[in-house]
Order: C-alpha cells, then structure tokens, then sequence
C-alpha cells in the first residue's frame, strides 16, 4: 500500500513538472532565438541575458527530472516550438503570435496573396464557434466545387476544429499543388463535403464596374501587397469611361498591409495630409502622411459593416477625418492596433503588436470603431452579411441615391 503511495506520488510530480516546464522553457527559447539579434524588421531587441541567468538555472534542474522520469522520446524542436507558442499565448493578446519557420513561408507568401490552397477568404463566428467562409477567390478550386460565401468549416481532412483554430485551419487547407483536402461544411443546418484540389491561387481581388448614372463602384476584400496599384489599374480603367462618382466597398474587409491602405488614402487625399498616427507603447507617435496629389478628385463613399476592420478602418477613418468621404453601413468592427511581423535568425518569425493607430481627428478606433456617416442596416431578410443579393443591399442602394 505505502509503495502504491510512493509511486502514485512521482507520477504526480512528473505530471506536474511535465507542465511547468513549457512555460519554464520558453524563457530559455527566446533567449537562443534573440539573443544574438541587434536589431530585425524595425525592432531592436533587447538583450535578456540579466534576465534569465536565475531561469537558465531552474530550467536545468527541471530539465534533469524530465531526463531521468519522462517516458517517452523529447522532440527537441517541438518542445522548443511549444514552448515559444505557450508563452507568447500567455500575452492574452489574440493579435499578437510565434510563427514558426515552416508556417513562415506560408504566411509571407498569403502576405503577398500568392500560396498553394483552395482559394478562400475565412473569418470566425463567435455565435456558432466556427469557422466561417468569409468568399471565395474567383476561378479558385473552392469556387469550382461549389464551396460558397457564409459556409461554416465543420471539419479538414477528418478533424473538427472550432472558432479559436482560424491559424490551424488555414495551415491545414494549404498543402503542396495538386494535392487533395477534404473539407466538411455546414450550410443551413445541412452537412456537405468536398474534396478540394489545391492548386497556386494568384489573387486579383479588386474587382470593379459601372452603375447607375455613371458611379463608379471597386469592392476591396483584403489589403495585400498589390492592392494598391490594383485599385489604382481598376481606376483608371473605370475613369476612361467618363464615372461622376465612386463607391468603395470595404464591407467584410479584415485588413491586411497598413501602407496598402494609406496608398489608396494617397490617392484621394491633398498631398501632405496626415491619414494616420502610430503611437507605441511610450507614446512616441509616428505621423503617416499623404505625399502625392490626389488622382481622384470626383465623390466618394465607402460603404462599411461590422466585418470592416483594421487597415480596412485606417482608410475610412483618414478619409472621414479629411473630409473626402461620406460612410455608409453600419459601425466598423474596430481593431485599432498594429501588428509588425519579425523575422528571425532561425527563420521562424513573430507577430507582434507594437502600436495603437489614430485617426487624422485623433480617434481612437480599437474597440470602438469607425460610425458611419449614415447608418444603414440591412434587412431582417439577409442571414449572412457576406451574401448580399442586390435587390436587398440598402447599403448600396443608399449610397447610390447619395451620389445621385
């Protein structure tokens, strides 16, 4: 009896130590990653060494239990990554995380709008705890199998995730070209599955075209590295066809690159406009600043929703401020801060929030959001924000009796 207490009693405390030391191993992670980096990206690291000389020595007593009590095979590189990914967690900032060197790839190359998957843009629902299918990219293999707008992920290849695994399930969806997902949606209370090839989805996603009484209309989904000089190129193309007016659609765009959004702000604002201020952690401000003359020079609205956030914010906000548009919809979802991506000696890289952005009026938007000029609800009849009939859309139909 007293040797099952005895034993009973070690498992406990390995168990325990087995715990601990994640967050116990972090402190040393980050110090191998970091510590001999002067300066990556914008940042400059501080060197941790005063720090962590008395967790460098309770990590290794830690580690000794583990080398003498553990079951099973250490994964040095896993342990590591879990380590890092656990304390960055600890933050409590969902904006804010370790990237690790083989998702860093990835993550550059959807930065750029350029990677191997199926072709969707994804946003979380909190109501349902799922992830919802924000639209498709047209011409995309998703689009192709019938995947649609408000479609709720059940499942990837088998494994059901929640809300909380919107970074999961994209790296999971991704995969090598020509290569096979299957993915479980949930639509009206109906199951459906699909098996999605992955193929190389280039993203031109600007899309425009002419209405009523010459008013232009470009609907922006996300800000990545060529947005700007495709909003531009569809523009122009629009302009040669003599538009009075334009509509901006940012509604159910969740950001993306800041500066593509203050380019699209350049291209509408008197040059020397302030568009944005950066403030950090000390309160230091950076001011961004138009430095062009504008190339569009007839009406503008932007129509927003509750999906309408970020760098999305930044340009309705610097164009509200200034005076060079009116907004229609309803309050934006406000996410007022900035997130800067390091990369670091090992490849791996990290996602940090480093400042809080201000209007040009010094509005702060995070948690409160952009409130429209005119607020437009849709009707009790749209279920899903993201699929609009036209016949429906008081938004637009708003807009275009603004512009009329």
């Amino acid at each position: 009896m007293e040797e099952n207490k005895t034993k009973n009693y070690k498992i406990a405390m390995i168990v325990i130590l087995t715990v601990f030391i994640t967050f116990m191993l972090t402190s040393l992670g980050i110090l191998l990653l970091f510590s001999n980096v002067e300066q990556v990206g914008s940042l400059v690291l501080v060197n941790p060494n005063k720090e962590t000389k008395d967790i460098s020595s309770e990590l290794d007593k830690y580690r000794k239990v583990i080398d003498q009590y553990y079951l099973g095979d250490i994964d040095e590189e896993k342990l590591k990554e879990g380590a890092i990914k656990g304390y960055i967690e600890g933050l409590g900032d969902p904006y804010t995380e370790y990237i690790s060197k083989d998702e860093m790839k990835e993550y550059m190359e959807d930065t750029k709008g350029n990677f191997v998957g199926i072709g969707i843009y994804m946003t979380i629902d909190y109501k349902k705890d799922m992830i919802k299918v924000l639209s498709t990219i047209d011409g995309s293999p998703a689009k192709k199998v019938g995947i649609k707008e408000g479609d709720l992920i059940k499942s990837v290849d088998g494994v059901e995730y929640t809300a909380d695994d919107l970074n999961t399930i994209s790296t999971k969806i991704k995969g090598e070209e020509g290569s096979i997902v299957k993915l479980t949606v949930l639509r009206d209370n109906e199951i459906i599955e699909y098996e999605v090839k992955r193929e190389k989805i280039i993203v031109n996603q600007v899309e425009g075209k002419i209405l009523e009484n010459n008013i232009g209309y470009i609907q922006i989904p996300s800000f990545d590295e060529t947005t700007g000089d495709d909003f531009k190129t569809k523009y122009e193309e629009l302009n040669k066809k003599n538009i009075k007016s334009l509509i901006i659609d940012l509604r159910n765009n969740g950001g993306g690159i800041v500066s593509e959004a203050l380019k699209i702000a350049d291209f509408i604002t008197d040059k020397d406009s302030v568009l944005l201020y950066e403030v950090d952690k000390n309160g230091k401000e950076e001011v961004k600043k138009s430095e062009n003359a504008p190339i569009i020079n007839v009406p503008v609205i932007l129509l927003v929703n509750e999906n309408t956030a970020s760098s999305s914010e930044i340009l309705a906000g610097a164009l509200k401020d200034l005076g060079k548009a009116k907004i229609v919809g309803t309050t934006t979802y406000g996410k007022g801060i900035i997130q800067q991506i390091l990369t670091l000696p090992d490849g791996s890289g990290l996602k940090i929030t480093t400042d809080e952005y201000q209007t040009p009026n010094k509005k702060k938007i995070h948690k409160v959001g952009i409130e429209p000029d005119e607020i437009v609800e849709l009707p009790e009849t749209v279920e899903d924000v993201t699929q609009v009939k036209e016949s429906e859309d008081t938004q637009l139909k708003k807009a275009i009796e603004m512009l009329k």
